[in-house]
């Protein structure tokens, strides 16, 4: 069938499968009869090679793409996966999942500077929509996160200065336009970087690698106080995509991030920027009304004052709104969204519950 010249990318998925399964059966059998046999590279190979054969037979089918980098992501072959999606980029850089399944990857192995290089790429040709760039702020605002708790000191090996372990995960360059990958054959993908300790051989031979004035500029780097998400939203409100659905996107994506410190100044930038160029929306309405119980507890003694602060705004934000009806589902699906967190005081939702009641009858 894969021979043939009508075939379909189908075709070629449903032989891998088959030839996956033919060789998990062969596994089970061996260990049954405790037969000793080679490892599975063989199978492993006859599948990379009908990937192969897929994708040159198939080269404009996306889909079966990302099928082949999972597979290679399966099989833990991370300088094939490379090789993979350096060829699907540079058949489809308009495709903006695969520039975020580039920048993802290099930035949970740890490198940030390449998930930087990926996502700038790729929303230079993905400036038509809003998935790539969200992604890439996502990715930066993960980065922080990872950056305060190396400042905690979790996931540092002992011994290791944390701000060394901060500057080493901190970008420094870009590689410019050219899609490059290295040629490393590590078969392990790890989430934090992990620095030898260069006290445990010789006292003597260690190295200070900061002294303090590089370790205090490192502190006060604008990269570790949110500096670069920002510049990706200011960034994407020049591009055609961008309208308050999307700057509500990129507010609802940073309010998410309650173990960032800088999220309240991306919070508010935002905001910011939003009640300027879009002061009557619905979007900004609602984005309004929910900022003071941003990361609030529901359970905490501070919610009520944060939820009273909200309801104010919220009649306020109702009489200048040009979309009454919109906003009053956004606050309606907002109030559902807390009461189905448990613990909730009775008070309070007896408060929300009428709020919610009250935007549904009277702008239905």
């Amino acid at each position: 069938m894969i021979l043939s010249p009508g075939s379909r990318p189908e075709n070629f998925t449903d032989y891998v499968k088959w030839e996956r399964q033919l060789d998990r059966l062969r596994a089970k059998r061996c260990h049954r009869l405790k037969i000793r046999t080679s490892s599975s590279h063989a199978s492993l190979a006859r599948t990379f090679g009908i990937f192969e054969r897929a994708v040159l037979k198939h080269p404009g089918d996306v889909n079966l793409w990302k099928v082949y980098l999972d597979f290679a992501a399966e099989a833990k072959a991370t300088k094939r996966w490379r090789r993979i999606i350096t060829r699907a980029l540079r058949l489809h850089p308009r495709d903006a999942s695969l520039w975020i399944l580039a920048g993802r990857r290099a930035s949970q192995n740890g490198d940030m500077e390449r998930a930087r290089t990926h996502f700038l790429q790729g929303c230079r040709f993905c400036a038509s929509e809003a998935t790539l760039w969200l992604e890439y702020a996502r990715c930066e605002m993960q980065w922080l996160a990872k950056v305060e708790a190396k400042k905690g000191g979790k996931g540092i090996r002992r011994g290791v200065n944390v701000m060394e372990a901060i500057k080493a995960t901190e970008a420094t360059e870009q590689d410019g336009d050219m899609i490059k990958f290295d040629d490393s054959d590590d078969e392990e993908d790890e989430d934090d970087l992990v620095l030898p300790d260069p006290e445990a051989a010789n006292k003597k031979m260690a190295v200070r690698v900061f002294n303090e004035e590089e370790t205090r500029k490192l502190e006060q780097s604008p990269a570790l106080n949110g500096a670069i998400p920002i510049a990706i939203f200011d960034i994407a409100r020049k591009q055609q995509f961008y309208g308050p659905a999307a700057a509500e996107s990129f507010f609802d994506l940073f309010a998410g991030f309650s173990n960032v410190s800088s999220r309240d100044q991306t919070v508010q930038h935002v905001l910011a920027v939003m009640e300027e160029a879009f002061p009557n929306s619905p979007e900004t309405c609602s984005c309004h009304i929910r900022q003071p119980v941003i990361g609030v507890g529901v359970c905490t003694a501070e919610f009520p004052k944060a939820l009273r602060e909200s309801l104010a705004r919220l009649r306020t934000a109702m009489e200048k709104c040009g979309d009454q009806k919109v906003l009053a589902q956004k606050i309606a699906a907002w109030s559902q969204s807390i009461l189905d967190i448990e613990g909730v005081d009775v008070g309070i939702r007896t408060v929300l519950e009428h709020t919610k009641r009250s935007m549904e009858e009277k702008y239905s």
